[in-house]
């Protein structure tokens, strides 16, 4: 991967309606009918990972290792929630993003995340070698 692919100012976005299975409620939070912290990191995930995509190099990846949400608004099924991801910071292979997410009437969600440039290869050897131990 060319590290002059990958420098901040990167944008992404993904996007998706509120379905059933993404509130609150369908996570064990009886009667909150929201779409659920977890289905809403999901969401600012794919942002990143689509900022990415245009710049990666065939053999490499990342992978997600922190995220810091600050969930500031509900959102009902069926909305529609848009998620936005701007590379914020690259230091050798950890990448800082800067995300948000609005449900067209309120920003819902702001966040930091980080993920790790990656060997492909390299990775799925480790979690084959970690398969390979399980007793």
């Amino acid at each position: 991967m060319s590290k002059s692919q990958i420098e901040p100012g990167l944008k992404g976005q993904s996007q998706a309606v509120v379905q059933r299975q993404d509130l609150a409620s369908a996570y064990g939070n009886t009667g909150v009918d929201v779409m659920s912290s977890m289905t809403l990191m999901t969401l600012l995930e794919q942002a990143a990972i689509a900022a990415l995509a245009p710049a990666m190099a065939p053999g490499q990846m990342t992978v997600g290792a922190r995220m810091e949400m600050d969930h500031l608004a509900p959102t009902p099924e069926g909305f529609t929630v848009t998620a936005t991801a701007e590379l914020a910071e690259v230091a050798g292979r950890k990448l800082v993003f800067n995300l948000t997410a609005s449900d067209g009437l309120d920003t819902v969600a702001k966040a930091i995340h980080v993920r790790y440039m990656v060997d492909s290869q390299r990775f799925f050897e480790g979690v084959a070698a970690k398969q390979a131990r399980r007793p």
